[in-house]
């Protein structure tokens, strides 16, 4: 009961203060979880990964994805349609797994839930990669020795257990669910096979088991074997702001800090992880210690970039330090040593280090510097070491390189991290674009003297080669989401010199890869500081309307724009009429595929009033007879118009007459009309358009239902037209009809009709 009520609140790094303790329930903010099993392909980042699920996540409110309160995790799936017996609980380091079983305990200790347990075991797989041949009985007595004289009574109930495994991806075993020997408790084998027994019930039939693990773990795992599969996806937006209201405990301070953050994509979206809430908050409150007075010029000095966020976490620990400073261990050394240690590891898959770890890299635990920055579990001499944050890991891994600089090992490095296909290094190489710019450096300056400047120059090098590779044409669109990942370095990097050297002139194609609003702040951020890109291709990208807000004030000098198929609403419409208002350069404008009908639709046909925009693809757009008002308002006064694809809609209807008329004064020539539901009543319509414009010289007509007695004005129309190309497959027509469209053709030289 006391070892499950408390949370534990690490002190501020570097500081003298204690710990502080709190009552689960006083500081227990909920997380999503939601059942899954999308663990068979990680190609990214696990934490990207799921920062881009958590964004599906909150937009999907009533998603496909069930949501799963802890109380729940041993109640009916419907996937599996059973009780399940076998549940494990992924997440991301830091989110929040031991959080949610410690509270998971606690509700059941306090009779809360799941009173059908009698006894809940413990165990932490670290504990148990210390063992050697053990059986269940004794690996039980190990950590509850009080039940020794209990222990045959109580495996002879096994629906009356629980066992719980926490963080699967830190034991030294390869674990196989597929298959399992163990039946007796009292058998003596590696712990791994008795986790596996336990799980496929060849061992203790009808008790359940809960494990936790990181989900790049699973990507190795059989995991059919559990009948419930669980993700921690963090915190939902309004538990952001309970947890930082916690953590300042005021109510002016945490309100400024969570709206700086909030305005701040980068931080923001990784405030999804309970631990980086806990990082920024930090860094906050110690910026907000050293200036008493929150003024706006302290506000705009905050970081701004996960690396500079990191920068300043480990500045204000190193300056803490200063002031309690350990003699005979520099800042300096200590920083080289737990580098190369975390460099290892990162490379390694490495998260939990041991006293050989410390010795083989000359690590000192002995002074208060180095528990500032890492946590130690377990007893003499059983100790493991494990950084605050797998980030903070990344971290040290990439400073290192910028203390202690070896140009050839460095490369070696970048070209070892390169080579990961499973996104492990994708973190580290941010923050060595990040720490390549001389004023994120300079915060550490004070404390382990100048950072490499050949460093910084080897990383810009590697930047513009990457960036060269990856603009090529003809991408796949997996080399396009790493086109994606050589922004984020030049994000991290802040170097607008280098941006626009690195892109230049080159046209952007991003088309295929989903974006989230934080990629599109990114890509915002790119676009804004190249002048020279004039064509940007986003089609199939799913921004939807968060997205394309972040992007429209990037959109100012180009030319040619593709936003096909993005999701986009009417609510679009305002933003997208911002954009084309704001650029007197954009000439093509692709919106087809998305659904842009409704009353917001008016702004977007108002701002092209005052457009140079020569093309506007518009197909596919779910656009109705009552859109034709807005259309023909957009197009009316327009001079600049040449080219309008309205295929794909349903424009069939009593307004569709204005849209006609507007062609009398618009400079159109080519008009696509395909498949928009249109019959023998549209064909006056079609008539008068024709017979007033100067201009139109294609028009598409095809997949409608012309044919009727109006179908004749619509002849005549043409035969005294400038059309040069009219477009009439896919109708039904009869061959009277036909006959007719053929013999316009031969009085009309110069017109070519296609009938099929």
């Amino acid at each position: 009961m006391e070892e499950s009520e408390t949370l534990v609140e690490h002190r501020p790094p570097g500081t003298t203060l204690e710990s502080q303790r709190f009552l689960i329930n006083e500081r227990y903010v909920n997380l999503i979880v939601v059942s899954t099993d999308e663990f068979r392909q990680r190609p990214q980042n696990e934490l990207i990964q799921t920062g881009v699920k958590h964004e599906e996540c909150l937009k999907e409110t009533q998603s496909r994805l069930e949501h799963i309160s802890p109380n729940k995790l041993f109640c009916w799936n419907l996937q599996s349609q059973c009780v399940p017996h076998a549940v494990m609980v992924s997440g991301v380091p830091g989110i929040g797994k031991s959080t949610l079983i410690q509270k998971f305990v606690y509700d059941w200790v306090t009779g809360k839930h799941y009173q059908r347990f009698a006894f809940v075991f413990f165990f932490r797989f670290r504990d148990l990669n210390r063992l050697g041949e053990v059986s269940l009985e004794e690996m039980i007595l190990q950590q509850y020795l009080y039940l020794e004289s209990q222990i045959g009574d109580i495996l002879k109930d096994p629906e009356r257990l629980l066992f719980i495994f926490d963080s699967l991806d830190e034991s030294i075993q390869q674990i196989d669910f597929r298959s399992s020997k163990l039946s007796r408790p009292k058998q003596r084998t590696h712990f791994g096979e008795i986790v596996v027994s336990l799980v496929r019930q060849s061992l203790l039939k009808g008790c359940s088991v809960l494990i936790t693990s990181r989900p790049t773990r699973l990507t190795s795992v059989a995991t059919d074997v559990f009948q419930r599969i669980a993700e921690i996806m963090g915190f939902l937006h309004e538990d952001r702001l309970i947890f930082f209201n916690n953590f300042f405990g005021n109510e002016e301070l945490s309100e400024k800090a969570f709206h700086f953050v909030q305005e701040n994509d980068t931080l923001y979206t990784f405030c999804y992880i309970p631990s980086y809430c806990w990082i920024i908050c930090t860094v906050l409150s110690m910026c907000f210690r050293a200036q008493p007075t929150i003024s706006d010029q302290l506000m705009t000095s905050l970081p701004k970039t996960v690396t500079q966020l990191f920068v300043t976490f480990v500045s204000n620990i190193l300056a803490n330090h200063r002031q309690n400073k350990d003699s005979g261990h520099t800042a300096w050394e200590l920083l080289t040593s737990i580098g190369w240690m975390a460099e290892h590891g990162v490379m390694n898959h490495l998260i939990v280090f041991d006293q050989r770890h410390l010795e083989s890299f000359s690590v000192r635990n002995d002074n208060h510097l180095f528990s500032s920055f890492m946590m130690e579990s377990g007893q003499p001499p059983d100790v493991d070491y494990t950084f605050l944050h797998l980030t903070l890991q990344e971290f040290f891994a990439a400073l290192v390189h910028f203390i202690n600089c070896n140009p050839h090992r460095l490369q070696k490095t970048l070209d070892k991290a390169e080579s990961y296909q499973d996104g492990r290094a994708e973190i580290f190489l941010r923050f060595l674009c990040g720490l390549s710019d001389s004023s994120t450096r300079s915060m550490l300056k004070s404390h382990v003297g100048e950072l490499s400047t050949q460093a910084a120059r080897h990383v810009i090098t590697w930047i513009q080669k990457k960036t060269v590779e990856k603009l090529k044409a003809e991408q796949p669109t997996e080399d396009k989401a790493d086109l994606l990942n050589v922004f984020y370095y030049l994000y991290e990097a802040r170097n607008k010199a280098l941006v626009s050297q690195c892109i230049g002139s080159n046209n952007i194609d991003i088309s295929g890869v989903s974006l989230t609003p934080l990629d599109c702040s990114v890509l915002s951020f790119i676009l804004q500081t190249c002048k020279g890109t004039e064509e940007v291709n986003l089609n199939s990208c799913n921004i939807q309307n968060e997205g394309l807000r972040k992007l429209i004030p990037a959109l100012h000098n180009i030319k040619s724009l593709s936003l096909n198929n993005n999701h986009l609403t009417d609510s679009s419409c305002p933003h997208l009429a911002s954009g084309i208002r704001n650029n007197q350069t954009l000439r093509t404008l692709d919106l087809a595929g998305n659904n842009l009908e409704g009353p917001h639709f008016r702004d977007l046909m108002e701002a092209l009033t005052t457009s140079w925009i020569e093309a506007l693809h518009l197909y596919n757009n779910h656009l109705t007879d009552s859109s034709c008002l807005h259309l023909a308002s957009g197009i009316r006064n327009n001079q600049a118009m040449r080219s309008l694809n309205l295929t794909g809609n349903n424009l069939e209807g009593p307004h569709f007459r204005e849209l006609m008329e507007a062609l009398r004064t618009s400079r159109i020539e080519e008009l696509h009309l395909n498949g928009n539901h249109l019959t023998d009543s549209s064909c006056s319509h079609l008539a008068y358009g024709i017979r007033n414009t100067q201009t139109l010289r294609t028009l598409d007509l095809s997949g409608n239902n012309l044919e009727g007695p109006h179908f004749r004005d619509l002849m005549e129309a043409l035969t005294t037209s400038g059309i040069e190309e009219l477009q009439i497959v896919n109708m039904f027509l009869s061959d009277e009809a036909k006959s007719k469209l053929k013999k316009l053709e031969s009085l009309r030289p110069g017109l070519k009709v296609s009938i099929g």
